[in-house]
């Protein structure tokens, strides 16, 4: 037994991890939660621990492993930005991801861009914008089959494109931003104030996907703002690189029936004569994509690659 490979999707509140096997079975999976307050070095071990739980497991050889990043990363390989675990900023991420198994390659890559391949690949589509809802906002562009811009050029910031010049505050300083409408924690807080007052916290995620589903008012108007503010940056990235889909994933989206048909009749509703928007369909791996497409970046570290 050999060959298996190592993919770790890295999110602001858990993280999985999944073995596969050289022919993409599954042999180990696990997830954790990051802890409340801890600092980078605390993350980091943990990190490796949940790693190396999964290849002791293993009777054979790990071939590599891939790792979806949702933080910001320059091209030396250091955390610029991530408000979700703001103890990153600073760290050589490379370097501290290289020791996570021992002897085994690593590479990491943005979660969103990760994502986009591997909805890329089970779409079979070469042109494909992938928008990723969860703690914030992720996604990624594939244009002819490539990742775009590239690695070199760092990856797409699509929860920061401003949709709303009065919209509210998001936590990267502007206002009006994909992430601060459409994020799963937006999303919650809205539902909670039109569900009982502007002071109201948030709803539980339950609560509004039963709302969603039954059809209550505050749980309707608090996802079709989400989804109209997801068409709007579907429409303008159309615009631009004119992807022949748009799928819609990510773990806060994927729980929620039908979200992802308001997100497509809203993008339809922004179609200009002569112009028409890009089709919009839920993700095909659900709330896999971004570990997916880390699986795919551990197989490329392999022999032969």
């Amino acid at each position: 037994m050999n060959g298996a490979h190592l993919g770790v999707d890295v999110g602001g509140t858990k993280v999985a991890v999944r073995l596969e096997s050289a022919d993409g079975s599954v042999v180990h999976e696990d997830a954790f939660t990051w802890a409340a307050g801890a600092d980078v070095a605390v993350d980091v071990a943990m990190l490796a621990r949940g790693a190396r739980a999964l290849a002791t497991r293993w009777d054979g050889s790990i071939a590599g492993i891939g790792v979806a990043m949702p933080a910001t990363v320059d091209a030396a390989g250091r955390v610029t930005a991530w408000p979700n675990r703001p103890s990153w900023v600073g760290l050589d991420l490379t370097a501290a991801l290289a020791g996570l198994v021992p002897g085994t390659p690593v590479a990491h890559a943005d979660d969103g861009d990760l994502a986009a391949l591997a909805e890329s690949a089970a779409a079979g589509v070469d042109d494909l914008l992938y928008l990723g809802v969860g703690t914030g906002v992720g996604g990624g562009i594939i244009h002819d089959g490539r990742i775009w811009p590239g690695p070199d050029r760092g990856s797409c910031e699509i929860g920061h494109l401003v949709v709303a010049l009065d919209g509210p505050v998001c936590g990267c300083g502007r206002r009006g931003c994909v992430q601060a409408i459409a994020s799963g924690p937006a999303t919650l807080r809205r539902a909670g104030a039109y569900r009982s007052g502007a002071d109201a916290g948030p709803v539980e995620y339950a609560e509004l996907r039963d709302g969603w589903l039954e059809g209550t008012p505050w749980a309707t108007a608090a996802l079709v703002e989400s989804a109209r503010a997801l068409a709007t940056a579907i429409a303008g990235i159309g615009e631009l690189a004119h992807p022949a889909l748009a799928v819609v994933g990510g773990g806060f989206a994927d729980g929620l029936a039908g979200f992802a048909d308001a997100v497509a009749a809203a993008t339809a509703d922004l179609t200009r004569p002569g112009h028409p928007t890009p089709a919009v369909e839920p993700a095909r791996l659900g709330g896999l994509s971004s570990l997916r497409g880390a699986l795919q970046l551990a197989r490329s570290l392999g022999p032969g690659n």
